[in-house]
């Protein structure tokens, strides 16, 4: 029988760059303040979480501006859709293993 955690990818293992795949996963794409907000976290925190999944290919930054000011969004990218899906599909078949 295969281990039923050696699916699960441990870059999503963070509550925080957990959140930020969920929520790139149901929106085309989510900026920097709507995904701090949600996360309730802070913009160091927030900003290290998104350079990570950056770096490992699984979202995409879209820097811009709304009038004069910075907008940043996030918007997930095809291999960080496989990713965690994967990830969702191994905790799901851990949780049916424990029953």
């Amino acid at each position: 029988m295969r281990n039923p955690i050696e699916n699960l990818n441990k870059i999503f293992d963070s509550r925080i760059r957990l959140g930020v795949m969920s929520s790139l996963m149901v929106n085309e794409s989510v900026s920097f303040n709507d995904l701090k907000q949600l996360l309730e976290v802070t913009d160091g925190n927030l900003a290290s979480h998104l350079v990570n999944l950056e770096e490992n290919g699984f979202i995409k930054v879209h820097k811009g501006f709304i009038g004069r000011k910075t907008n940043t969004t996030y918007s997930i990218t095809k291999a960080g859709e496989k990713a965690f899906k994967e990830h969702v599909e191994a905790l799901e078949n851990m949780i049916k293993g424990v029953k």
